[in-house]
């Protein structure tokens, strides 16, 4: 499952109840004055209430445009940069984001509210291209019952997965395929750097690890702390989000001590997630206002449980259910967007080569 498909799609099936579109739909959406156009990935989920109340205030209709998974829906706005299918994409993050900027494919404006967010989350300060408006992390996630019934301590870091006594107990996704996976292998390169990272991933290989395409594949199926997968899967340790945990528990009664899961806090990569104005925009007036709407403390507050992100607005309350049996990161592995860009089909081909032969 793609980074942006987010973990509310398969475990969380709220009903959104706003204007949707299909990916096909007519270029130039935002056309209408009164009407203002949001291009997204497939996971971009809102509560009915926010927005609509952001419609009233407003004064205009917001139409949602989903085009897939993160990748699927950047390729398709670089590919009608200049003529976009509607006035504000939301969903680019730090792994996709230098190539966007590259191609032109958005328009200066500085959002209000932005002074808001963290100085370290916005990596296009300069130019304001981009406008952050959340973040989360990719780790790997351990099943707490699993560790417990083996009394064995859960790994805490990259270098713990190397260990013998974690031999065959991790599934993650293809790097090429799935970005979790992908960011699980970027993280990998932080932390090992360009030359050390495929030795990394040499060890990891003999030490049993397995491969799956996607996301669900790998939570849902091997993953033996699942409650959705029903725990059939036999693989205790899985690449998955920091905000994992708070879905396990999400909905049920009495409300546990903690999450049945659990995280490995020194494997996490970081990823911001990006809002932009639409070069070209058709309701230029409306796309900004949008952008407005999306750095607000209203929409910024709904996103935790609607998307299981962390908000990019430090003053932005977050639910408890998100603070208590969540994961702080406090030290994540990340890496420039620049570089990303520059390397990164080199080292999926790289990672294909060493993981997968």
């Amino acid at each position: 499952m793609s980074i942006t498909s987010r973990i509310t799609v398969s475990a969380v099936a709220a009903a959104v109840g706003i204007a949707g579109l299909a990916a096909c739909g007519t270029p130039g959406g935002g056309a209408d004055a009164k009407t203002v156009t949001l291009v997204s990935h497939d996971s971009f989920n809102v509560s009915k209430s926010v927005l609509a109340a952001f419609e009233k205030e407003s004064g205009y209709k917001v139409k949602i445009l989903k085009g897939g998974d993160a990748g699927k829906a950047v390729n398709q706005a670089i590919l009608s940069k200049g003529n976009p299918q509607g006035d504000v994409f939301f969903g680019i993050d730090n792994t996709l984001l230098s190539r966007a900027l590259n191609e032109g494919v958005f328009s200066p404006y500085e959002a209000k509210g932005l002074a808001n967010v963290p100085a370290g989350l916005q990596l296009d300060k300069g130019e304001h291209r981009v406008t952050p408006l959340d973040y989360g992390d990719i780790c790997v996630n351990y099943d707490r019952g699993y560790f417990a019934r083996h009394k064995t301590a859960p790994p805490k870091t990259f270098d713990d997965l190397l260990e013998p006594r974690y031999k065959g107990l991790l599934v993650t996704e293809n790097s090429a395929t799935s970005s979790p996976g992908l960011a699980f292998q970027l993280g990998t390169i932080a932390k090992y750097g360009p030359d050390g990272w495929q030795d990394y991933w040499k060890k990891l290989k003999a030490n049993g690890v397995e491969v799956v395409d996607g996301w669900e594949q790998a939570y849902y199926e091997r993953f033996s702390g699942s409650a959705a997968g029903k725990g059939k899967g036999d693989k205790p340790l899985v690449v998955s989000y920091a905000s994992s945990p708070p879905v396990e528990v999400l909905g049920k009664k009495p409300a546990p001590k903690e999450a049945p899961t659990g995280v490995a806090t020194g494997t996490c990569f970081r990823q911001i997630e990006f809002g932009g104005l639409l070069k070209g925009a058709k309701n230029e007036k409306g796309g900004k206002a949008l952008l407005d709407f999306l750095v607000s403390k209203e929409f910024q507050e709904d996103v935790p449980l609607k998307m299981f992100v962390n908000p990019a607005r430090k003053d932005a309350k977050v639910p408890e259910l998100f603070t208590k049996y969540g994961a702080t990161i406090d030290e994540p592995t990340t890496l420039p967007p620049e570089t990303i860009t520059k390397n990164r089909e080199q080292w999926i081909k790289q990672w294909s080569s060493l993981v997968l032969k």
